[in-house]
């Protein structure tokens, strides 16, 4: 399978795999607001809460983001799930707990003596019982399970009844969407519909086609060494010349001239013009707009945000940055050891001051911060 397909298909196509999420419970308090949040329109905040306030304290030893009204969350070794109150709806006992997906949740357990996994509805109950080995999420009616241990065991696929629609046979497998998954059989990569019958990659990219996914993939060509952009079928529509390629984003692809530690980024169209000259130490893909770009070298270097004219919005005053989402983006003001991260919009204005180590974009109307290091750190959630 050529490296360029199988990178689209897994990036563009196949989800990452679940995150495990672990943390616990939470209480309602009031928290920190700036008078610049008057500037945001609450569209997203429909309780009311003050744009930066902490919703729900900072308690967590890990959290997952809000998804379908509910967050994984990790106290006291255990992990449960809470409500946007910050209140508990399933009490922390499991080991492990992902998110809810296709309204069940795969989380581990201590079942007979030994450590498994099933799936659990809402209500907390299990509608699978704890059989897994490992398991993922449901994606597209189906989630893939492991039998077995890593080495020797075999991955398959079930529906929401438990039933193996596709037997324990697989080596390793990715989440299925729009009816396709990437596995792994005997060694080899391959790609599979949800009978388990093989497709081949111009089926799959024509399938991602139809689905709005763009026709224009990153492929690396093995004789010169380069990347270029290619069709469904594999033919170049941008011959290969650069030493990076990124997805197209917003009509814009962010790619990459030279070698490292000197390479530089632009940003290029569909016909494989410039349209934003090399010139940045770094370079992401556009999101809401604006894509973040770095200015000097990678360690001492400033972020700022580029329009797709290459102007910066926002000029390089920022030590790490996240990409915007929700009108609003994360940035860090000081070293990774010592700094602390807030929110700007998109004038580049603090809306949310630099107060919090780590945080996340806002989901459903709360994000995800913490207060602290990594390890001892706690984990909390505040308004948009």
């Amino acid at each position: 399978m050529q490296v360029g397909m199988k990178k689209a298909i897994r990036t563009i196509v196949f989800g990452i795999g679940v995150l495990g999420v672990i943390a616990s419970a939470g209480v309602l308090l009031s928290g920190q607001s700036n008078s610049a949040s008057s500037r945001l329109p609450r569209k997203s905040n429909p309780a009311g809460w003050r744009t930066g306030q902490i919703v729900i304290k900072p308690q967590f030893e890990w959290a997952s983001n809000f998804k379908d009204g509910l967050a994984a969350v990790r106290i006291g070794g255990k992990a449960g799930y809470i409500d946007k109150t910050g209140h508990f709806v399933i009490n922390p006992r499991f080991d492990v707990a992902y998110n809810f997906a296709d309204g069940l949740a795969a989380v581990r357990i201590r079942a007979y003596g030994a450590d498994k996994w099933g799936y659990i509805d809402k209500t907390g109950h299990f509608v699978i019982n704890p059989q897994f080995d490992d398991a993922n999420e449901f994606a597209d009616g189906l989630a893939a399970v492991l039998i077995g241990d890593y080495k020797t065991g075999r991955w398959g696929f079930i529906d929401k009844t438990g039933h193996f629609v596709i037997n324990p046979q697989l080596d390793y497998a990715e989440e299925f969407h729009y009816g396709l998954a990437l596995v792994k059989i005997a060694g080899e990569e391959a790609i599979i519909d949800k009978s388990g019958s093989r497709v081949s990659e111009v089926d799959a990219l024509t399938t991602m086609s139809k689905h709005g996914f763009d026709v224009a993939i990153p492929r690396f060509d093995e004789k010169t060494g380069k990347n270029g952009y290619a069709d469904v079928t594999g033919n170049y529509l941008i011959n290969p010349q650069f030493d990076y390629a990124g997805d197209f984003h917003d009509e814009l692809a962010c790619v990459g001239i030279g070698d490292n530690p000197n390479r530089k980024y632009g940003y290029i169209d569909k016909t494989g013009h410039f349209v934003i000259d090399p010139q940045f130490a770094e370079g992401a893909d556009f999101a809401d707009g604006l894509a973040r770009v770095l200015i000097g070298h990678f360690m001492t270097g400033k972020w700022g945000y580029i329009d797709k004219t290459g102007s910066f919005v926002i000029n390089p005053q920022f030590d790490d940055v996240k990409n915007f989402a929700d009108g609003l983006a994360g940035v860090r003001m000081g070293d990774f050891s010592t700094g602390k991260w807030g929110y700007i919009d998109k004038a580049g204005h603090f809306v949310i001051k630099p107060q919090f180590d780590d945080v996340e974009n806002f989901s459903e109307g709360l994000a995800k911060v913490r207060y602290g290091d990594y390890k001892t750190g706690k984990y909390g959630f505040i308004a948009r």
